[in-house]
């Protein structure tokens, strides 16, 4: 009953991580001269758009899940190797800006909400949303694809980083399911995840 309760406080913040994650990628695509997100109907925060099933149910089992990616076409950039950079990064910088904002909304309903069991889940699904997006933000930045970060990096590297992951894409993609499988992947990025937090908390608290 706990787990399922405290998946239930997870639920908001991973539909609104998902859903301005994706949606930041194809407005910056869009921006950036790519109209192929907005005639896929996905410059939108409507949760159902972006949701792929067994990302989203693998996400509220095992904490690690996918939504449905936001198909980009770089040879619309005017700038394909910067604006495929920005456009990636777009995803996780949104992820930043809501656990920002969610931990100043933590702030007020301390000072502001009376100390009753309503303000108690009120102030844990928003503590819930900060941790779900700053998770999102930092797991897509790891270098492996099909994860943001080695879209930006690629971006960063040129031809050679390209190649590189190219060559060894399958290999790459397949460790990166062996460390979710086996809970090595939250080690990696737990410890930074937490240096965030607590950044974010030295901020308002």
């Amino acid at each position: 009953m706990d787990y399922l309760l405290s998946r239930l406080l997870f639920l908001p913040g991973i539909l609104l991580g998902i859903s301005i994650h994706e949606f930041s990628h194809g407005y910056a695509a869009v921006k950036m001269g790519d109209n192929t997100p907005l005639l896929q109907g996905r410059i939108t925060l409507n949760p159902i758009k972006h949701l792929d099933p067994m990302g989203f149910l693998c996400l509220l089992v095992f904490g690690f899940g996918w939504a449905k990616p936001v198909v980009i076409n770089s040879r619309n950039f005017k700038d394909p190797r910067r604006d495929d950079a920005i456009v990636s990064l777009a995803g996780p910088a949104s992820n930043f800006i809501i656990a920002f904002l969610f931990t100043g909304f933590m702030k007020l309903t301390d000072m502001f909400l009376p100390y009753t069991m309503l303000s108690q889940v009120i102030f844990e699904v928003l503590r819930s949303t900060v941790h779900i997006n700053l998770v999102l933000m930092v797991f897509n930045l790891i270098p492996i694809p099909p994860l943001d970060g080695h879209h930006i990096l690629g971006s960063i590297g040129g031809a050679r980083v390209w190649n590189f992951y190219y060559k060894y894409r399958e290999q790459l993609r397949f460790a990166l399911l062996l460390l979710i499988i086996f809970r090595v992947i939250g080690k990696i990025i737990f410890p930074v995840i937490n240096i965030l937090y607590g950044f974010l908390w030295s901020i308002f608290f």
